[in-house]
């Protein structure tokens, strides 16, 4: 039996990697993720099909900026092997990788931003993951919470 989809918010700053360059690039790889829960759900739990929202954080507001599809399972991080990265970890190698990542495809890139401070204003999303353990950069979130943003992006500003 087919595995049901999952949904994920995946925060990126925009000057790093935005939504727009993944627009541009059609697919990518997170990498750099060096939190030990985010990497655990990227590692264990994301599979491919998964739908993600692609959240732009430290903008100005952050928010929601489209969306995306993870299109390749878990895999070693290499810029966790790379002494050149800021990402790179000593104590991680390629026999005994210490973290991993997924690659994610371009879905659609919101026309306006679904911003924090709109997101904190609706009732039925006061329970998400973002609202409660903000510094998280990859999180699960509700299909039912994925569709109320979807519908957000969609109204005018």
């Amino acid at each position: 039996m087919a595995k049901a989809i999952q949904y994920w918010l995946m925060k990126s700053e925009p000057d790093a990697y935005s939504i727009h360059d993944l627009a541009k690039d059609k697919t990518t790889h997170w990498d750099g993720v060096r939190n030990y829960q985010a990497r655990n759900f990227m590692r264990d739990e994301m599979k491919i099909g998964d739908r993600v929202l692609f959240y732009h954080s430290n903008d100005k507001p952050p928010g929601v900026a489209g969306t995306a599809t993870v299109c390749k399972e878990s895999y070693p991080d290499f810029s966790a092997f790379d002494k050149k990265s800021k990402y790179f970890d000593a104590k991680s190698n390629k026999d005994k990788p210490r973290w991993f990542m997924v690659d994610i495809k371009i879905d659609e890139v919101f026309d306006r931003v679904v911003s924090l401070p709109e997101i904190k204003e609706v009732v039925s999303l006061q329970d998400m993951v973002l609202l409660n353990n903000s510094r998280l950069s990859v999180q699960p979130v509700k299909k039912k919470e994925f569709d109320v943003i979807l519908k957000l992006a969609k109204k005018k500003a």
